[in-house]
């Protein structure tokens, strides 16, 4: 290796080479040292350790050390040494250094000292030079890598669904609109509402919730696809649960039941959670030593596996197969239910099963990881697979520890007839679904799909408890910043 080509600090930490003159370039994370000699803690982002080097203050020029503050990019050359430190086992001995980047230590936000993560919000510009943010920024990308591969290997084929739409695949409403209208000169109908034949397409559009209607017409075609991109929600909602913009995971299968769904689902998690155990580990390390100091906070009932832990806790389990009813039933009967401890108390059949009853159900009733299947009708979209019985879907939820729903989706319903039925029944607007019910009509076949969405996923591996800290620059209610 040439002397000033730049080697990364996790490719110098592995391969550790004693006495050969290298460059390093990076960001200062702290300074410290006396008249003769400066400790200097470099960071790069390729992980979570920093490089200590050493600098013989006698070899540097005074104007260069005075700029060398927390924040500042430098290039470092100098020999690679053993380290006598406990946390470092190796070390460079720096022969020069370059300024690249000054920083104004009186105004620079990420002192070193320990940041609340509401501040660093704050800051997310800024926050991925954390520790913290650094590591769940690495986690992130080996798990977008580690989807594509899974897929890759099953014979999936990826699909880029369209972001604009017209239309609203949950039927919640809560949907962005998308238009190049006036705002302050909306053209008007006879009728006085917005006459959106003036609008770039034509019609009303808004931005995807999810990319799930499309993804089965490209199924109808090509077998197995999967989709992985951004969705929006407009839903007003502040909670640690929810963004406005995220990503989400949607594979589609032709020729695929319930039970193949389920296979899928399972199959998918456990390889996630194994690709991240396998090569995540330093940063998955830091991440439980983080989330420990966090619990020693809270009550004891209140606190959560170790995070290594609870990722082998699902990889070590195989998934427990439950319909509505049953969960149902448990929950009804359940101590917490009887002595009115949850806050939606479980009546019975047509209940609303939230996230306190998920993670009874998974953490303190079955203690593994739950597929949850059969769900009312009333409680599940217009395209699920309607059982025999009339009242119930083929509906899927697997539900994980710490976070209750990771995956939702179904069987979808093949019969053109009881599909519109359904549409109908649920005012779903059946001539601007038109593209949608072909594939009913043309060749249709029993087929199912999920979505995992993204974020609830690195949100469990990391164990961060807020989902906007999973993502680097979240958007939610009032906030679009950066």
């Amino acid at each position: 290796m040439k002397l000033n080509q730049r080697i990364k600090i996790k490719d110098l930490l592995d391969k550790k080479p004693i006495g050969q003159e290298i460059t390093v370039k990076g960001w200062i994370r702290t300074k410290r040292g006396n008249k003769q000699v400066v400790f200097i803690a470099l960071n790069d982002g390729s992980c979570i350790y920093n490089l200590q080097v050493v600098v013989d203050v006698a070899q540097l020029e005074l104007d260069t050390l005075k700029h060398l503050s927390t924040g500042a990019s430098i290039s470092v050359q100098g020999k690679v040494k053993e380290s006598s430190g406990k946390e470092q086992t190796i070390e460079l001995e720096a022969r020069n250094i370059e300024l690249l980047g000054e920083c104004d230590p009186d105004k620079y936000p990420l002192q070193p000292k320990k940041h609340s993560l509401e501040f660093l919000r704050e800051i997310a510009h800024l926050r991925m030079r954390t520790n913290t943010f650094g590591a769940i920024t690495r986690v992130r990308h080996a798990m977008i890598f580690a989807v594509h591969q899974f897929f890759t290997h099953k014979g999936f084929v990826n699909i880029h669904t369209p972001l604009i739409t017209t239309s609203d695949a949950e039927g919640a409403g809560e949907m962005f609109r998308v238009t190049t209208l006036e705002l302050n000169q909306l053209p008007k109908t006879e009728e006085g509402t917005v006459d959106f034949s003036k609008d770039f397409f034509g019609k009303g559009t808004n931005l995807t919730v999810s990319g799930q209607l499309e993804g089965e017409l490209a199924a109808m075609a090509m077998g197995d696809i999967y989709t992985f991109g951004p969705t929006f929600r407009a839903e007003n909602s502040n909670t640690s649960r929810h963004l406005a913009e995220f990503w989400m995971v949607e594979p589609e299968m032709a020729f695929a039941d319930l039970t193949d769904n389920m296979n899928l689902a399972e199959e998918f998690l456990k390889y996630l959670i194994k690709y991240a155990l396998d090569n995540c580990m330093d940063d998955l390390k830091y991440l439980s030593a983080r989330m420990a100091d966090e619990e020693k906070v809270k009550k004891e009932s209140e606190r959560t596996m170790e995070l290594i832990e609870k990722l082998n806790f699902v990889l070590e389990h195989d998934f427990i197969r439950l319909t509505y009813r049953e969960a149902i039933e448990i929950l009804k009967n359940s101590k917490p239910n009887k002595q009115e401890k949850f806050t939606y108390l479980i009546g019975g059949f047509g209940s609303e099963i939230h996230s306190e009853h998920e993670r009874y159900l998974v953490e303190k009733h079955f203690k593994k990881p739950i597929i949850l299947t059969d769900y009312p009708k009333e409680l599940k979209s217009f395209y699920m697979k309607l059982n025999e019985d009339g009242k119930t879907v083929r509906a899927m939820d697997v539900l994980f520890p710490q976070i209750g729903e990771i995956i939702g989706g179904s069987q979808r319903e093949e019969n053109l007839q009881k599909l519109l039925a359904r549409m109908e029944e649920l005012s779903v607007p059946v001539e601007e679904m038109q593209w949608y019910l072909d594939t009913r009509r043309y060749g249709t076949v029993e087929h199912s799909g999920f979505g995992l969405g993204f974020e609830r996923l690195v949100l469990f591996i990391t164990g961060m408890s807020n989902v906007r800290d999973v993502i680097p620059f979240p958007r939610t209610p009032r906030n679009a910043e950066f």
